[in-house]
């Protein structure tokens, strides 16, 4: 599957567990934008596809630049393991939009390397000088 094609699969795949559409049963690379584009045609997508896009992990690629957004690049584990790419724009004050920005064509595979770190946490507070000495 190209990673767009990886994307409609995860949306389909959430549609699903917000019961917004029917389970579709297998989705392979041959059906995936068939079955996108049927359930897609009454807003039954939007939810799910918002929830993808909006709940990724965010990394450190350069993004393009726009005067009325703000852009990270970011990733998510897709349903066969695999991490795909792209551009989460975000921003645009009290009338922007950047949900209605295409964010699906311009996706890219990644892999990732996972790795579990130790980290030490500290917490300061200010000592109170004794007034009887």
């Amino acid at each position: 599957m190209t990673p767009v094609q990886k994307l409609k699969w995860a949306i389909l795949l959430k549609a699903v567990a917000f019961e917004n559409i029917a389970d579709p049963g297998a989705i392979t690379a041959e059906n995936v934008d068939r079955l996108y584009d049927d359930n897609n045609q009454n807003w039954e997508l939007q939810d799910a596809r918002n929830e993808i896009r909006c709940t990724c992990q965010e990394t450190d690629f350069p993004t393009p630049h726009s005067r009325h957004y703000e852009c990270n690049s970011v990733a998510a584990r897709m349903p066969d393991g695999s991490w795909v790419g792209w551009n989460y724009w975000y921003g645009g004050g009290k009338h922007g939009e950047p949900e209605a920005l295409d964010w699906m064509s311009d996706a890219y595979d990644l892999t990732c390397t996972e790795e579990q770190v130790m980290t030490t946490k500290r917490t300061f507070t200010k000592v109170v000088a004794d007034s009887a000495a």
